[in-house]
């Protein structure tokens, strides 16, 4: 008769634990809000650091994309035959982008030397120009690279963080079976499922990062690319006008 009794006690409370478990609230905010503290910090880690990812990558696309256009108009003009004093004076109170920087500090030493009377400053003037132009285009490969390397780290660690989180979920889960002595869904999905969800916030936070990072240095490649051209070919056009005399 006992035995009759305990049998459907027994399905009933399994019912009930099912349909709790159907029934948890297993919403992102709910995941969050009941996660242990270590892993809700895990969580507001990488999403703080993903916010910052896009901060950056907004950042240098625009940048990107502005020196890109300037640097093609400036391009046009100084192919356009306009003598290289006049977009001396039209580009050294406003470059603002790597090529005309580069640009203005040559003429500036071109400048200087002219308005020496030494004969001796008319020597090595070909290698200080070199010298500027290099100057100032690690400065401006210098500016356009910073933070980028951030992104570079959150791709790599960003997870791993998240890989902490799961592995201290599960952990979690595991105490939470021992303590309840209750192996049944409804005890155990809550804890997997916060640790999964650190998992999912730090790839997350990874990918764009990764992607950005990669598409972000090939551009600044090509940026450096073209900087280099620039300085061949303006190194060459000075070399001829001052074994000419022009200079």
């Amino acid at each position: 008769m006992e035995e009759t009794i305990a049998a459907p006690s027994a399905q009933v409370n399994a019912i009930a634990l099912e349909g709790t478990a159907a029934h948890a609230d297993m919403s992102f905010i709910s995941l969050f809000a009941n996660a242990d503290i270590i892993v809700q910090l895990v969580i507001i880690g990488l999403v703080a650091a993903s916010f910052w990812s896009w901060a950056i990558m907004f950042n240098k696309l625009a940048l990107f994309k502005a020196i890109k256009f300037k640097s093609q108009r400036f391009e046009n003009n100084f192919w356009s035959g306009t003598s290289l004093e006049e977009l001396h004076e039209r580009y050294k109170s406003r470059a603002t982008h790597p090529l005309s920087e580069m640009f203005v500090s040559a003429m500036d030493e071109i400048v200087k030397s002219s308005a020496s009377k030494s004969k001796d400053s008319k020597r090595g003037l070909k290698e200080r120009i070199n010298k500027v132009m290099n100057i100032s285009k690690n400065r401006a490969l210098d500016n356009m690279e910073n933070h980028l390397g951030f992104l570079a780290t959150l791709g790599s660690t960003a997870p791993f963080v998240g890989l902490f989180g799961t592995v201290w979920g599960i952990m979690n889960s595991f105490t939470s079976i021992a303590e309840a002595k209750n192996i049944s869904l409804a005890v155990v999905a809550p804890g997997i499922a916060e640790a999964l969800f650190a998992t999912a916030i730090g790839l997350v936070a990874a990918i764009p990062a990764v992607v950005a990072y990669n598409k972000l240095s090939v551009e600044m490649d090509k940026m450096a690319g073209k900087l280099d051209e620039f300085s061949e070919e303006f190194s060459t056009l000075i070399s001829r006008q001052i074994d000419e005399g022009k200079i």
